[in-house]
């Protein structure tokens, strides 16, 4: 009786593994779609304006600059962006002129980063193409604030679920 019982009891413990698994699987695809698009978004509101000179990762990149002085480093221990991604694109957008740079005078091996006036305006169309999204949010009824904390609020769990495998804190 009891191996029946057993087999009862792990029958659910499987169903349930395999439906986290399924559901684990669909997220991770979903979250590698929702980038794609939000890539693709801000290309096409940059094909709008005819703007083609700015890709939509360093549209994301000089946004994410902001105002702030920084380095390509802090750029990283920030988690916006991978290592080679960041010279690259920083390289991309210095010959473009939408960054400058000067080395720092403490440590002379970092540069340091900012925007030009160039891509202050790639940052201001980026800020309002977010701003349309929230505008439409609460017209169109997309999304409710309470949606959108969740939303966020699991995401976050995900990115320290992802962030202690990384650092073996188990």
């Amino acid at each position: 009786m009891s191996a029946v019982m057993q087999r009862a009891d792990e029958a659910p413990n499987e169903t349930s593994h395999d439906a986290l698994m399924a559901q684990y699987m669909d997220t991770l695809s979903f979250i590698e779609r929702l980038h794609r698009l939000l890539l693709d978004v801000i290309k096409d509101e940059f094909e709008r304006l005819d703007v083609i000179d700015v890709t939509s990762v360093q549209a994301l990149l000089l946004f994410n600059i902001g105002d702030n002085e920084v380095t390509a480093g802090e750029l990283k221990t920030r988690g916006y962006y991978q290592g080679s991604n960041v010279s690259y694109n920083l390289k991309k957008l210095v010959e473009g002129g939408y960054i400058s740079h000067e080395r720092c005078s403490i440590d002379r091996r970092a540069v340091r980063i900012k925007l030009t006036a160039s891509g202050v305006k790639v940052r201001e169309i980026v800020n309002n193409l977010w701003t349309s999204h929230v505008e439409s949010f609460g017209n169109d009824g997309v999304m409710s604030l309470d949606e959108l904390s969740a939303m966020e609020n699991s995401m976050r769990k995900l990115e320290r679920f992802w962030t202690e495998r990384i650092r073996y804190i188990y």
